[in-house]
C-alpha cells in the first residue's frame, strides 16, 4: 500500500485523456495570474487550450500552423513578464523547433511553458510521423528545463497550475487516448518529486506518465508469483528525485524503468546514469528500444512494442532474476 491517496488499480476506473487535466489546470491558473497567456499552432481543441480561450480570448494567440514562430513569440511574451503556455502535438513542438526551444527559451532561461500533447504510441492509427517518441530525450538535455510527464488527468492539472507558478522553462508531456484516474484531488504533486505508489520489497518498478497505472496492475500479477514490487511514480523526469528514487533501490536492489518513450535519452537513460553515478544495481528498461512505432490501435502498440503490464512483469521477473543468480 501507499501512503498516498489514490484509486483502487483493481476496480473500476474513470478513463480521461490527461490533457483535460491541462485544459481546465490552465483555466485556473489564468484566473490566478492575469500575466498567464497561451498560445497555440492550430491544435486549440486537440490540446486542449479552447477551454482558456473561451475563457480569456484577449489573452490568447493563435500562431496557426508555424510552430517555430509559436516558440520565440512565446519567449518575447516571458521577456515582457508573462507567462506564456505554448500547446501543439509533440510530433511538432518539441519536434520540429527544438532548436527555437533551445536558444529563445533555455538560453535566456525564460518561463516559457512547452506543452506537448498527443506524445507517444496513443495516436494509433497517425503512424510514426506524429507518434513521438523522442521528446523526453530532447528536451531532458536541454539546461534549465524541467520535463514532466503526468499519470493522468487530474496530475496533468495540478502539474499545470505548478509550472505556472515556476520561473523556469517547463515541458509537459500529454497523451491522446484516455488513461486510468489513479489520482485523487488529495495526491500531492511537486515539481522534481517522486512518490512511492506502491510499496514492495524485491524490486524498484520507476515509471513515468501513463505507464505507472500499468505499472500498479503490474503489482497485482507479481504479487501473485511471490515478487513485492514498489512502484515509485516519477512525474518529474527533469530534475529527478534522486533521494526517493535511491532510497527505494538500496531496499530492492534492482530496478526497473517503464515509459512510453524511446528508453535512450528517456526515463530509462535517466535512470541509467542516476545509479551508474550513485548505486549500480541490475536494471531492465521498457519502452522504445531504437525503433519507430507505427499505425494501429493503441492497444495493438502497446502489445507489440511491450508496454502493457504483461510485458512490465516479465521485465521484473528477468531482473531479479538476474539479482538473485548474483547472490548464489
Amino acid at each position: 500500500m501507499s501512503k498516498y491517496h489514490l484509486v483502487d488499480i483493481d476496480g473500476d476506473l474513470v478513463m480521461e485523456p490527461n490533457r483535460k487535466g491541462f485544459g481546465r489546470g490552465l483555466k485556473v491558473a489564468g484566473e490566478l495570474d492575469v500575466n498567464v497567456v497561451a498560445l497555440c499552432a492550430d491544435l486549440t481543441e486537440s490540446t486542449q487550450m479552447s477551454i482558456f480561450k473561451e475563457a480569456f480570448p484577449d489573452r490568447f494567440i493563435e500562431i496557426g500552423i508555424a510552430e517555430q514562430n509559436l516558440v520565440t513569440v512565446a519567449a518575447g511574451l516571458a521577456g515582457q513578464g508573462k507567462i506564456p503556455f505554448a500547446s501543439s502535438y509533440a510530433a511538432f513542438s518539441p519536434g520540429r523547433n527544438w532548436e527555437q526551444i533551445r536558444t529563445t527559451a533555455c538560453l535566456n532561461d525564460r518561463p516559457v511553458k512547452i506543452i506537448g500533447s498527443h506524445a507517444g504510441l496513443s495516436v494509433g492509427p497517425d503512424g510514426a510521423t506524429h507518434q513521438m517518441l523522442e521528446d523526453i530525450a530532447l528536451m531532458r538535455v536541454l539546461p534549465n528545463m524541467i520535463v514532466i510527464a503526468p499519470c493522468d488527468s487530474l496530475e496533468a492539472e495540478r502539474a499545470t497550475l505548478a509550472i505556472a507558478k515556476d520561473l523556469r522553462p517547463s515541458y509537459m508531456r500529454l497523451a491522446r487516448e484516455a488513461s486510468p484516474i489513479i489520482s485523487t484531488s488529495e495526491t500531492p504533486f511537486e515539481i522534481g518529486k517522486a512518490y512511492v505508489y506502491s510499496e514492495g520489497k524485491d524490486v524498484t518498478i520507476i515509471s513515468t506518465g501513463t505507464m505507472t497505472s500499468k505499472a500498479l496492475l503490474a503489482v497485482s500479477m507479481l504479487y501473485n508469483d511471490g515478487i513485492s514490487a514498489e512502484v515509485v511514480h516519477c512525474p518529474t523526469i527533469k530534475p529527478l528525485d534522486a533521494e526517493t528514487i535511491l532510497k527505494s533501490v538500496e531496499k530492492t536492489r534492482c530496478v526497473v524503468t517503464c515509459e512510453e518513450a524511446q528508453i535512450a535519452g528517456g526515463l530509462g537513460g535517466a535512470i541509467a546514469e542516476l545509479l551508474a553515478d550513485n548505486d549500480p544495481v541490475f536494471i531492465t528498461r521498457v519502452g522504445l528500444k531504437n525503433e519507430f512505432g507505427q499505425s494501429g490501435s493503441p492497444d495493438e502498440l502497446y502489445e507489440h512494442y511491450g508496454l502493457t503490464p504483461k510485458h512490465i512483469a516479465m521485465a521484473v521477473h528477468a531482473v531479479v532474476s538476474k539479482k538473485n543468480k548474483e547472490k548464489v
